[in-house]
């Protein structure tokens, strides 16, 4: 019988980067390994639910859709996201961070301080600092502070982000862009003051994701589909995209398209899922 699986996501651990599967099984997805699965023919994609409960009428969700939940399900997960800028009450410290993903590509954030950068990784930056640190509501409003002075975005497409991967300047240029808005971020005025400002300090990510080198992606994976196969050696993983040598090149996989589907291991080695051209027009329902 055909062991068939469904992915619950990728996930940044002290090991790197691991594909998460129901029932508690991880498979590390680092540079060099070999991701290849066939999507189950006649499936389709199902809701993958909120906040740990699962969808009660299983819904049919669009393969496009990196979200993969229902619209009742996606309305239950953004009740509860600090993200979303839905609660409130949060009594955990929080950091604001700036995070930078390439020339132009500067956004600011928050997280809580227990996460650590592990929200940096999941969102692909390759470079970021932490700017402070305080109660929730205090961080939310430095960030909007930010937000308005420096006119940099809380969001960044994933789209933009992907074109840039494998042009990325120096590490000092880097560096020089987030030190620049660093200092003129603490600088201002109007900070809480339940918020103490954190020094500059850079954290950078092109080796952990592997893109030193890495190669111009020729496409994005747009969809997977019933009967659909991919098979590729993984050259780099950024948040939640896997960069993936293939036999029609290097193409970029976006692995929350995996949730939702029942999966198989490939017997074929071959692409047979859709494919658009890097730049082209996505759907994008999540965040960051």
């Amino acid at each position: 019988m055909t062991q068939v699986w469904r992915c619950t996501g990728l996930w940044w651990g002290e090991d790197g980067p691991v594909l998460g599967w129901e029932g508690g099984r991880r498979s590390g997805v680092g540079r060099g390994k070999r991701v290849a699965f066939a999507v189950v023919g006649g499936g389709v994609r199902t809701c993958v639910g909120a906040r740990g409960h699962a969808c009660p009428v299983r819904a049919e969700v669009s393969g496009r859709s990196t979200g993969a939940r229902c619209e009742e399900c996606a309305r239950l997960d953004r009740a509860h996201s600090v993200a979303a800028d839905t609660v409130a009450d949060d009594p955990r410290p929080y950091r604001v961070y700036l995070s930078w993903f390439g020339p132009g590509l500067v956004k600011v954030g928050i997280t809580a301080a227990e996460r650590g950068s592990a929200r940096l990784l999941e969102q692909g930056a390759v470079s970021f600092s932490w700017l402070g640190r305080g109660p929730l509501m205090a961080a939310r409003r430095a960030e909007e502070l930010l937000r308005a002075a420096l006119r940099v975005p809380d969001r960044i497409p994933y789209a933009g982000k992907r074109v840039v991967r494998a042009a990325l300047p120096p590490a000092g240029e880097r560096v020089a862009e987030l030190a620049e808005l660093h200092a003129r971020a603490v600088a201002l005025d109007g900070w809480p003051e339940s918020l103490e400002r954190a020094p500059f300090r850079a954290v950078d990510h092109s080796a952990v994701f592997g893109l030193d080198g890495l190669p111009r992606a020729d496409g994005v994976v747009s969809e997977l589909v019933a009967g659909g196969v991919l098979s590729g050696e993984v050259l780099a993983a950024a948040g939640p995209d896997l960069h993936l040598l293939t036999g029609r090149g290097v193409l970029v996989l976006d692995t929350r398209l995996m949730t939702g589907w029942e999966l198989t291991a490939a017997t074929r080695d071959e692409v047979t899922v859709p494919v658009r051209k890097m730049g082209e027009a996505e759907v994008q329902d999540g965040l960051f």
